[in-house]
This record gives C-alpha cells, sequence and structure tokens, in this order.
C-alpha cells in the first residue's frame, strides 16, 4: 500500500506509509480491567487500535515483561504501598502493584488486539533494577532498546503512539521519539490514562511543549 493518509492538519508530516510507524505500547491483560494495574477504561482502546492498524504498513507493538522482583513494585520494598514514589539510583520511581510479570497471562497482549502485520515487539522493564517507560530508553536514561536505531534504519520519520497509559509509557514513549528525531503523535482516543496526582494534564503539557501533535483516530480513518 503506497497511499497516502487524508488530508490533515494533524498528519500533514507523516503522508508517506513507508516512512511511518503505528507504536502500540503495552496494551496487554494488566492494564485491563481485573488485571494487575487496570487503566479505567483501557479495553476500550482495542477496537480503535484495531483499525488504525489497516492504515499503516509499519507496526511496532510494546510489552511490560517485568521478573517478580522487579525494583518497581512496591511489595519488593518492606513497608511500603502502591503509588507511593521512592527514590532509586536512576532517580523518583512510582512504586506499582505488581503487574505484568514475564511469561504470565498478565502479561500477555489483550485477547481482542488484531496486529497481524505488526513486525517488531519491544519487551521493556526486564532489568530488575530499572523501570522502563518508554519504548526507546529505559529510567535510567541511558539503556537504548534499540528502537531508534530500528525506526532510522527502516526510514521512518514519523511515528504515531498509541496504547496504555498516556501519562506515563505513552507520553515517555512519545517525548523520546521526539528527542531521537521523529515527528510525534499522540492518537489520543487510543489512548487511556492513570491520571495520578494531575499526571495526565502534566504529561499533556509536556509533550505539547516538545512539539508533540496531539490528534483522533478519525483524523487517520475517518
Amino acid at each position: 500500500m503506497n497511499a497516502s493518509f487524508p488530508d490533515s492538519a494533524a498528519n500533514s508530516l507523516g503522508r508517506s506509509r513507508a516512512r511511518t510507524a503505528l507504536i502500540v505500547v503495552d496494551v496487554q491483560n494488566g492494564f485491563i480491567d481485573g488485571g494487575g494495574l487496570p487503566v479505567k477504561g483501557g479495553a476500550e482502546v482495542v477496537p480503535v487500535i484495531n483499525r488504525l492498524a489497516s492504515v499503516f504498513e509499519n507496526i511496532v507493538i510494546t510489552q511490560d515483561w517485568h521478573p517478580p522482583g522487579h525494583a518497581s513494585f512496591a511489595v519488593n520494598h518492606a513497608g511500603r504501598s502502591p503509588y507511593e514514589m521512592a527514590t532509586m539510583p536512576y532517580g523518583e520511581q512510582v512504586l506499582w502493584p505488581v503487574h505484568c510479570v514475564q511469561g504470565t497471562e498478565d502479561a500477555a497482549l489483550h485477547k481482542d488486539l488484531h496486529l497481524p502485520t505488526a513486525q517488531l515487539i519491544i519487551r521493556k522493564g526486564f532489568h530488575p533494577g530499572i523501570d522502563s517507560y518508554s519504548a526507546f530508553e529505559e529510567a535510567d536514561r541511558k539503556t537504548s532498546t534499540g528502537l531508534a536505531a530500528y525506526l532510522h534504519a527502516r526510514g521512518i520519520d514519523t511515528v504515531y503512539v498509541t496504547g496504555l497509559a498516556t501519562d506515563f509509557c505513552v507520553a515517555w514513549t512519545a517525548l523520546d521519539a521526539r528527542t531521537a528525531g521523529f515527528t510525534a503523535f499522540v492518537i489520543e482516543d487510543a489512548t487511556r490514562a492513570i491520571d495520578l496526582d494531575g499526571s495526565l494534564d502534566k504529561a499533556w503539557a509536556q509533550m505539547a511543549a516538545q512539539g508533540v501533535g496531539r490528534i483522533q483516530s478519525a483524523e487517520l480513518i475517518g
């Protein structure tokens, strides 16, 4: 497929399908109702992302992939509770409920997510002592996932980010995409947020300041 996306101010920088990628962030059971770290309305992104997939040649999926003893889990810090802050060697860290443990059903992609043309799965957060929100770089801001090099090697210059959660892994992915030199958009209705103490508004402000576009799926698929 070599057709261009529909005309839109929001996607005018990403017309060529061959140079554009859809990044689907952490649409896993762990972030859906009943999961270890449920995001309100998380399952609602699945049909939107499935529709979006039909207009992208290049699709990348990410998965949180934590060992049981991961440093971001509150249970691994004596006397600490989920959603408290802790100081790690790499900076401040939210302590989370146990979620997306490697090889468990909680870590599996949602059963209704249908992305048969996806070409790459990035698993992140597998280093025991470092969390990893971004698809591009872990929370120590030093350890690369290799995604930027992969996309650059493919000639991709524009990414559209979807998935869970807007204010954490989606935002960090979009911001790091900009740092790595990509044009980046977040498709708002294909994301859902945790919104921890105002984190959603803060994330949108940070993304706007760094030139991340904020669009709706209808601007790509009608």
